[in-house]
């Protein structure tokens, strides 16, 4: 584990309190909020070291730049949903089941990923 630093310490926090993948520039901005003079570089140089200690990680969206998680949340399984309007990512418990019997016939499946379009329910209202 990283040594605790106020830096590090508000970007933890700032990951933690959001309950949902956040970009780098999500978690500058929260983490800001305690450390005002918190600079870019200092996030993705967290970022990396806290995914290196298995503190958070990342979520990849198909075009799209990485997102991170605490590492508590990827370890259950489940899948995301992206807002076309504001670009938010949320996790989504659960799975749908059967998804082995869609395989063709003779494939093995290793893993998988959902994600879901549309609008969240900030942007909806």
């Amino acid at each position: 584990m990283p040594r605790a630093t106020p830096q590090r310490d508000a970007i933890r926090a700032a990951i933690a309190s959001a309950g949902r993948p956040l970009s780098p520039q999500e978690i500058l901005d929260l983490a800001r909020e305690a450390i005002p003079s918190l600079g870019q570089a200092t996030v993705y140089r967290t970022l990396s070291m806290l995914e290196d200690a298995g503190e958070v990680a990342p979520v990849d969206l198909p075009g799209e730049a990485r997102r991170y998680e605490l590492q508590e949340a990827a370890d259950t399984h489940h899948h995301h949903f992206q807002c076309d309007d504001c670009g938010s990512v949320y996790d989504v418990d659960g799975c749908p089941g059967g998804i082995r019997d869609i395989l063709p016939k003779g494939f093995s499946l290793r893993d998988h990923e959902i994600i879901l379009y549309g609008r969240c329910a900030a942007c909806r209202a």
